[in-house]
């Protein structure tokens, strides 16, 4: 887009919020801090807001699908508890992927902490508008598009990271700037990004499931608007992440709560339930490890911890509504927040940039666990190893969380721009701005470590805990790991759930997203009954192909 261009579609936006032409309206604020298309800001507003600090939301017809009952079973047409299963596959069976993968040779010392290549999505990719990036079969796997809508998804070999070569490209309109990515293989290979109709519908956006079965042409799948979306609010009136606990998705969408659709089929989505906080809070992050859901503000300091045990019904875990704290025990703000072995850890704002930490291992009683300030203002955070990684706008920076009461600043990163992401893969790194890009530039890959990534994932983490008592029939199984997973080898002969006596399997879908990995069982578990979760040793593997080393197992016993 043009400059040209751009300036009248903000003058026609600013015109409809407006009421151009009415002098006694007042005018909408289009400084250059709110973005090029002069959007609404709603991170301005006081920490965790209630509602009336929003704007009104524009009404839109379309509604929860009230008539669609989820007896447990939730899989109801897949549940045959009669039905003969088969043995397990073998935990390394999954399909190889198509792609490469990363790097699997030794880089040139000097190369370390520079940026050797950038990454664009074509001539549609005009913002220059990047965040997170991932790997999916086999290829770095980016998104791409600004806050008002128009972008796609690429994919890059990366096997020579630093002359990284395009693979292929999805675009459309209606994608919105994504902050996560998740995923589904129940029935096909979808993921799901951000979706905006249009500037000027103020009323229609939600999310859009891409079909990405074939990384050299992604396309759209199908399509989900949500009740009360407001653009150009671009915090707490559109969605600011999903979760794919495979079929449901779980959508923070800022001052609208958490929203949650059945995307069983996702070229058919559909609305079924919505979770609103009291007091409301402009939700950011939202991530599903069994019957857990971690919900974290965005650009405040609240985070509420829910049971999902009935997984279209939410209920508040007592205890589990708190603030972020800093050493000195008081309130910190931060932007966004990741969760993995039974903390949360945030990328803080508040007074300097850096990393908080809170122990949720108890969800009943969070404490603080660890804090450090330094220069600068957080985006977003990723874990990898006993490292996080985050952005924090004028740079980048690698911190060691490996011991949280001494947290300590490993290394610094930069990429001309807004640097909120900084996405670990391996060995490399990935910086990504959402502003003030060079043309071309607005995602580099920097090599942060000379050696390939050899170490196995471990899994830390997980939910129902081991040895828990009275868990709901209804219950999904989720673990966490200490670095993001190759999300095709959680598959049902890597992850598997069973009577713990008898070992009869339990039928299920498995899902994978960033740390994350969940089964959802389709049939309802049998009451008064043990269960046994095993990952077997070869199964699960991590970007860079190296697969868990040693088994896990974990068990919990269902409610008479």
């Amino acid at each position: 887009m043009n400059d040209a261009s751009m300036f009248v579609r903000s003058v026609l936006l600013l015109c409809l919020l407006n009421a151009c032409g009415d002098d006694s309206a007042p005018l909408l604020d289009a400084s250059p801090e709110d973005g090029v298309d002069g959007s609404f800001d709603s991170a301005d507003a006081p920490i965790d807001a209630p509602i009336d600090a929003a704007p009104d939301m524009v009404p839109v017809d379309m509604a929860i699908d009230e008539g669609v009952v989820f007896d447990t079973p939730v899989f109801a047409s897949l549940c045959d508890p009669d039905a003969k299963m088969e043995a397990y596959p073998a935990p390394d069976a999954w399909t190889p992927n198509l792609g490469p993968g990363l790097p699997r040779e030794t880089l040139d010392e000097a190369l370390l902490g520079t940026n050797c290549a950038f990454l664009d999505g074509g001539d549609e990719d005009e913002t220059d508008h990047h965040n997170l990036v991932t790997m999916y079969q086999g290829y770095l796997m980016m998104p791409w598009a600004p806050e008002f809508g128009s972008g796609g998804i690429s994919f890059f070999d990366v096997s020579n990271p630093c002359e990284p070569v395009s693979v292929g490209s999805g675009f459309s309109p209606l994608t919105r700037e994504t902050h996560t990515l998740g995923f589904s293989h129940l029935g096909g290979a979808y993921a799901v990004t951000a979706s905006l109709r249009g500037i000027l519908q103020l009323g229609a956006g939600g999310v859009m499931f891409w079909d990405v079965s074939d990384p050299t042409a992604p396309t759209v799948a199908g399509e989900l608007d949500v009740p009360d979306f407001f653009y150009p609010d671009a915090y707490g009136g559109i969605i600011m992440s999903a979760f794919w606990q495979v079929p449901f998705v779980y959508l923070g969408a800022g001052f609208n709560g958490v929203y949650i659709a059945d995307a069983t089929d996702a070229t058919d989505p559909r609305l079924v339930g919505q979770y609103q906080f009291e007091p409301r809070m402009r939700v950011g992050q939202v991530q599903a490890v069994g019957n857990l859901l971690v919900v974290t503000s965005t650009s405040g300091a609240r985070t509420v911890l829910l049971d999902i045990s009935d997984p279209i019904d939410p209920k508040p875990i007592p205890g589990g509504d708190f603030l972020a704290l800093d050493g000195e025990g008081a309130p910190r703000e931060f932007y966004f927040a990741n969760f993995s072995g039974g903390y949360v850890y945030y990328a803080r704002k508040d007074e300097g940039g850096g990393v908080s930490v809170m122990d949720v291992r108890d969800p009943t009683a969070p404490v603080y666990a660890g804090d450090l300030r330094v220069d600068g203002s957080g985006g977003y955070v990723f874990l990898h190893e006993g490292r996080a990684f985050v952005g924090m706008g004028r740079r980048a920076a690698v911190f060691d969380v490996s011991n949280l009461d001494a947290i300590t600043e490993l290394s610094e990163y930069n990429l001309e721009g807004d640097l909120d992401t900084f996405t670990p893969l391996g060995q490399l790194g990935v910086l990504s701005v959402d502003a003030e890009a060079i043309e071309d530039q607005g995602t580099a890959i920097v090599p942060v470590q000379a050696e390939p990534d050899a170490r196995a994932p471990l899994v830390n983490y997980a939910y129902p805990p081991a040895g828990a008592e009275d868990v709901a029939a209804s219950a999904r199984v989720g673990v966490t790991f200490d670095e993001q997973v190759d999300v095709r080898s959680a598959f049902e002969g890597s992850v598997r759930l069973y009577e713990t006596e008898s070992g009869r399997r339990v039928p299920g879908v498995v899902s994978a997203q960033e740390v994350f990995v969940n089964f959802h069982p389709f049939c309802a578990l049998e009451p008064d009954t043990d269960y046994t979760l095993e990952l077997p040793a070869r199964g699960v593997t991590d970007f860079a192909g190296n697969a868990l080393a040693e088994g896990y197992t974990t068990t919990f016993r269902t409610a008479p």
